[in-house]
């Protein structure tokens, strides 16, 4: 039964869940956040012509770059990439519904539905 889990260790003596493989989920979660930071930034840039507006988008765009360059290094790159991209399109999606007035209709709804079942399938896979 090589590779297969046994009481939490892999045949090959590896854990079957590492403390490292937490915190890239962590990491990836963080930079997913600053995705949506960053997304819902570019707004509120107007065209980059504020300048705080779009230091911080800046800034938010530096640091999910990091934070996914870090979770990459543990998680597979379909998979994460994936989840992050998942992450900033159902976070902007509802802060685009709350703070600036778009419509939460029955489709866009169930489509973020669609989205975070596949983002938990994606977890549950790896």
């Amino acid at each position: 039964m090589q590779g297969r889990p046994c009481l939490g260790i892999v045949t090959t003596g590896r854990p079957a869940i590492t403390m490292e493989g937490h915190l890239a989920w962590i990491y990836l979660l963080i930079a997913g956040l600053f995705e949506i930071g960053w997304a819902i930034g570019l707004k509120y840039t107007d065209g980059f012509t504020r300048l705080w507006p779009t230091v911080w988008t800046a800034c938010s765009m530096l640091a999910s770059i990091v934070l996914l360059g870090l979770a990459l290094k543990t998680l597979p790159v379909g998979t994460g990439y994936a989840v992050w991209t998942g992450i900033g399109a159902v976070g902007t999606a509802i802060l685009g519904v709350a703070l600036l007035g778009e419509p939460a209709t029955a489709m866009r709804v169930a489509s973020i539905g669609l989205i975070v079942a596949g983002i938990i399938g994606l977890k549950l896979a790896s």
